[in-house]
């Protein structure tokens, strides 16, 4: 089997939610890469919370003419080829969302000609993973937080996650001060908890928005709301800032999710930097790499989990491997998705069921994808 075409889609889609204040609408992006062989089997990978048109541009004038003719069986040969043409001094950032979008598009392949779900060629460790949903963005103002909160209990989901830090360090140009930040976010998070009670779990993620001394500051004022753990609490996810964060607070520290090289899970584990590690398959290097990345975390008896939301494609991961845990299921990439790919599983009581069908298991809706393709692209876009 020889690789023959591989087309980049880039993608910006809008997600709206309503509200007891009216509507509310976010946006992500998307890129999706399409690799096709020659026995007519077609694989579909993905990366998302970048720039797609840079990624697109990078899958369709450097990747593609490298890897054509290549046998799509062998990710790891493919895996170090793009690494050594798009890292080869260990730069990261856009290279790795192009790398994790095309390995999860070939472990598609692999699954489809071998008749059996990524999953189970991951290492088959149970057929269903606990998630927790991400439903707490920064448009909801404090009543409409927690009445979300409660919906989505109501719904049989007895975790959950809300943003905190709200682009602070990003907004600094704003006449408001981070004291002023972590001040309301103290106030949300206590809505929340007050809304759904003590027995749910609450995580919060910062999205790398704080400075050690703010991060530090909010995590003392709601150590005492149990929460279940702080994501991206510091800017550039900085290694020394987080060791102190973490030895001067009770609240299990996460990260990782946008971080591309391996080199800085060894890192965070080696220091002891975080209580939580979570590779994310769209964005750390696909499958190929997050299963080298769960490795590592095993080894220092460390929690291996998703952050950085697309379920559907980690699912397969943490269903896979015997220390796979939680699954992000954030409420706006899964609308985002849902207006891309057909037949994708929905939690029941908190719970994901993998799928048995071959490869991934989903497959996008052809018709509806040209339709999104012709949309504008997007220029300075946030972050849901």
């Amino acid at each position: 089997m020889k690789i023959t075409r591989i087309k980049a889609t880039p993608l910006h889609l809008s997600a709206e939610f309503e509200s007891s204040v009216g509507k509310k609408t976010t946006t992500l992006s998307m890129c999706l890469v399409d690799v096709e062989t020659d026995v007519g089997i077609t694989g579909t990978g993905m990366t998302a919370i970048t720039e797609e048109e840079v990624i697109a541009s990078i899958v369709d004038d450097i990747v593609a003419p490298n890897l054509l003719g290549t046998d799509p069986m062998c990710h790891e040969r493919t895996w170090e080829a793009l690494y050594w043409l798009l890292t080869p001094r260990g730069q990261s950032g856009y290279a790795s969302h192009a790398i994790s979008a095309v390995d999860l598009a070939l472990w598609d392949i692999r699954g489809q000609a071998l008749g059996e779900p990524c999953w189970r060629l991951l290492g088959g460790a149970r057929d269903a993973v606990p998630v927790y949903v991400t439903f707490g963005f920064n448009f909801f103002d404090r009543e409409a937080l927690a009445e979300a909160a409660l919906d989505w209990v109501k719904r049989g989901f007895s975790r959950l996650k809300m943003t905190v830090g709200h682009h602070a360090l990003q907004r600094r140009d704003e006449p408001r001060g981070l004291d002023e930040v972590i001040r309301e976010d103290v106030a949300r998070i206590r809505a929340v908890r007050d809304a759904v009670g003590p027995d749910v779990e609450i995580y919060i993620d910062a999205n790398c928005s704080l400075d050690y001394f703010h991060a530090q500051l909010l995590c003392r004022h709601v150590e005492e709301l149990g929460i279940g753990f702080f994501e991206e609490p510091v800017s550039q996810n900085d290694v020394g800032n987080l060791v102190k964060l973490r030895q001067k607070t009770s609240i299990p520290l996460a990260g990782g999710q946008n971080e591309g090289l391996a080199s800085r899970f060894r890192e965070f584990l080696a220091s002891g930097a975080l209580d939580v590690i979570q590779a994310n398959a769209c964005i750390s290097g696909g499958f190929t790499q997050c299963l080298r990345i769960a490795g590592m975390a095993r080894s220092f008896e460390t929690r291996f989990a998703n952050g950085g939301a697309w379920p559907h494609h980690n699912m397969h991961l943490h269903a896979g491997l015997a220390n796979g845990t939680l699954v992000e299921y954030h409420a706006a990439a899964v609308k985002i998705c849902e207006q891309v790919f057909d037949d994708l599983p929905v939690p029941e009581a908190g719970v994901l069921r993998l799928p048995a069908e071959p490869g991934l298991g989903f497959l996008p809706n052809r018709s509806h994808v040209a339709e999104l393709a012709k949309r504008p692209l997007s220029r300075g876009k946030g972050k849901a």
